[in-house]
């Protein structure tokens, strides 16, 4: 996504239709209560029932989280906001996966070389998407009311291939393997760069992208729209030289998140989610609690539609994971809570979701007998929540705390007496526990 009407930093108008699709989100239901107001008798702590973390029963894969980094458009970030972005101590997000622009021209690729680089120093997967081919790849057409949109010419699909793959070789050259390249960012959603339909992008995938030396990621819908990736799902041929389906969570309701044809037909194929701001790109993102709702929708993100990356836009934004200051936000700080503990292979295992109102639970095994558990309770009131590890011989549990006061803060370590402990997740808070 390029264009956010509140985002001076960006090129272009708000269009019609993406203010529709921010008024979406913006709608989308809060459901924290309002913390007590000051003096007020204290609620006391509600007792959930016990969930039982079973390591035995296991979901996706974990690649990472991360976020958008764009020199072209709002400048690069400092070394030093690489290593708050990358780098996984104190006051650092953690991150693991990188995003990074195709230019259409070469002129620029050399811009993503030193963030990309020392992402990867710092052990960060990156990949790459591309807005627009080469002008000289692009006719006009009518689509709707736009007269002059751009697609790719349909006897220029080779050259395109080429040219991401020249991008790859580029960045391999300057000491940056790619994991994947994008074939276009948002096909669907295309008013300032590139249109594809499915049929055009099934089309690429089946006879082009096999000569892409790299990962190939499609289709990057704009509001993981399955009407657009089931086609590929569909074609097998297609499908063979797509290795990740990605997609974009603008507006998206929960409801929609899962994706029973991609769990039926895309065996072996990872499952991205490539591109958010949320709840919107209008307000700082400091405000508590609706940067709780971040860590719900990276929450849903995981555990409902069992997306394997969740990658914000701007990694450096006033409503993004690190400010213009170069500090993490709450919004980032609820990011953290999964990125600088679920680091990459972890795999994420059985847990009761939702043990209770306002209460969402994921849980994941690293080596070892390492168990995280990332806890967020959007509700009013302190909850006293036992867990249950099975076939786990930890003693103790440490944990770290983001509510309106602190931040990612660490808390007393909880002793595990026969295989069980109990985590008080106080009122509108994250916590995360990592067994150990």
């Amino acid at each position: 996504m390029s264009v956010h009407g509140s985002d001076s930093g960006n090129t272009g108008p708000l269009l019609p239709s993406r203010r529709a699709v921010l008024a979406t989100m913006s709608a989308l239901p809060v459901f924290a209560a309002a913390p007590p107001a000051a003096g007020a008798t204290r609620t006391p702590s509600l007792a959930a029932a016990t969930v039982t973390v079973d390591p035995s029963v296991t979901r996706q894969t974990i690649r990472g989280f991360g976020g958008m980094n764009h020199p072209l458009w709002i400048g690069d970030l400092t070394s030093a906001q690489r290593e708050t972005a990358f780098g996984n101590g104190d006051g650092q997000l953690g991150f693991s996966v990188l995003r990074i622009f195709v230019s259409e021209d070469k002129a620029n690729w050399s811009r993503e070389v030193a963030t990309a680089k020392r992402a990867i120093e710092l052990g960060a997967t990156v990949f790459a998407s591309p807005w627009n081919p080469p002008a000289q790849m692009v006719e006009t057409f009518v689509h709707g009311q736009q007269t002059n949109a751009k697609r790719l010419r349909y006897n220029m699909y080779g050259a395109y291939a080429q040219h991401l793959n020249d991008f790859v070789g580029f960045m391999r050259s300057n000491g940056v393997n790619l994991y994947a390249i994008s074939v276009q960012n948002e096909p669907d959603y295309a008013h300032d760069w590139t249109w594809w339909t499915p049929d055009e992008m099934t089309k690429f995938l089946r006879e082009n992208a096999g000569s892409i030396s790299t990962r190939v990621i499609a289709p990057e819908s704009f509001q993981y729209v399955k009407s657009f990736s089931d086609p590929i799902l569909n074609d097998p041929a297609a499908l063979a030289n797509l290795d990740i389906l990605g997609a974009h969570l603008y507006g998206t309701s929960f409801q929609n998140f899962p994706y029973p044809l991609f769990k039926q037909k895309g065996a072996g194929k990872e499952l991205w989610m490539t591109e958010v701001y949320y709840p919107n790109s209008s307000d700082s993102a400091d405000l508590w609690p609706q940067a709780l709702d971040v860590g719900e929708h990276v929450h849903r993100a995981i555990v409902d539609a069992e997306f394997q990356a969740y990658v914000w836009w701007y990694i450096r934004r006033g409503y993004g994971p690190m400010r213009e200051d170069g500090r993490i936000s709450k919004r980032g700080a609820a990011m953290a809570h999964f990125s600088k503990y679920v680091r990459p292979g972890h795999v994420r295992i059985a847990v009761t979701a939702n043990p209770q109102p306002n209460v969402y639970l994921s849980a994941y095994k690293g080596s070892g007998s390492r168990v995280v558990i990332v806890a967020v309770n959007k509700g009013g009131s302190q909850v006293s929540q036992q867990f249950t590890l099975q076939n786990n011989p930890s003693s103790g549990v440490s944990s770290w705390l983001t509510d309106a006061s602190r931040t990612l803060a660490s808390q007393s370590r909880i002793t595990v007496s026969n295989g069980s402990f109990t985590g008080q997740l106080p009122a509108q808070s994250l916590t995360t526990f990592v067994t150990g």
